[in-house]
């Protein structure tokens, strides 16, 4: 099975979508993930680049609006035009916290229609905010239609149940088992992420990530998966603490996200 690395557009800084994509390239990353421009023109840009720079492309979109029609509808609009540039899969921040199980579901009963029909693969994003936020919910709506596929982004579950989940094998091993795409961001039980991967104080916290993300990676070894993304997803300020009153972020994002890509591909066994 391959193991492939997916750099996101959050918190790229270069002054062109072209400079930034050669750079995701020039530092040794598979893919790029983001959202596909509304403007078609910007589009065919993006299209062109992925093939000249033999990018993969994992498409990201949100789901938005007042009501669970608006946010199906959300979801119709960004993956019809997501999917005209054939990506590997398509990662949706779906849904809402306070959406209860029914309402969620039918805008995963959308997107399950849309699947489909065009043919690209969904997977539904482990986020705060949003229908995965937490273990609970998030066992709901498989319970409910196992067929969802998951984005394993951890670090939110982390900071929503105020722990490293040790007590909730359960829940753990249902989205293992369920998670197509990886979020590959270290989170800690106050918060989405630590300062500095790198740093010794949290290796306990980069060590109970990567022991999931290797779980993940031998279910699709078993299941018979070609290809697994990961992306490294550490973002920029203010998601990534600043010093006082100087606003300076006390690492550097790009550094971070390039080493979390490197001690992937030493660390796990694939």
């Amino acid at each position: 099975m391959q193991l492939k690395f997916i750099r996101g557009m959050w918190g790229m800084e270069q002054p062109t979508l072209a400079a930034n994509l050669q750079m995701i390239k020039n530092d040794g990353f598979d893919g790029v993930e983001m959202g596909a421009p509304a403007d078609p023109l910007q589009r065919q840009e993006l299209q062109t680049l992925l093939r000249d720079l033999d990018l993969l492309f994992v498409a990201q979109q949100w789901t938005e609006g007042a009501t669970p029609k608006e946010h199906a509808q959300s979801f119709e609009l960004q993956y019809r035009r997501n999917t005209e540039l054939n990506p590997v899969l398509v990662n949706s921040h779906t849904g809402k916290d306070y959406f209860n199980t029914a309402n969620n579901l039918s805008i995963c009963r959308k997107a399950a229609a849309l699947e489909q029909e065009l043919g690209f693969t969904v997977t539904h994003e482990i986020h705060r905010g949003r229908m995965t936020f937490s273990t609970t919910a998030t066992m709901a709506l498989l319970k409910k239609m196992p067929e969802l596929k998951l984005t394993a982004d951890f670090s939110h579950w982390c900071c929503v149940h105020e722990s490293y989940l040790q007590d909730q094998d359960e829940a753990m091993h249902a989205a293992i088992a369920h998670s197509h795409h990886i979020h590959a961001r270290v989170g800690f039980p106050e918060g989405p992420q630590v300062s500095d991967p790198r740093a010794p104080e949290w290796e306990g916290a980069v060590d109970f990530h990567v022991q999931w993300w290797q779980k993940i990676v031998d279910h699709h070894k078993q299941i018979g998966t070609k290809v697994l993304t990961i992306c490294p997803e550490f973002g920029p300020p203010d998601y990534m603490m600043t010093m006082p009153y100087s606003r300076q972020p006390v690492a550097d994002l790009w550094e971070i996200n390039c080493y979390m890509k490197d001690l992937l591909k030493e660390r796990l066994r694939h």
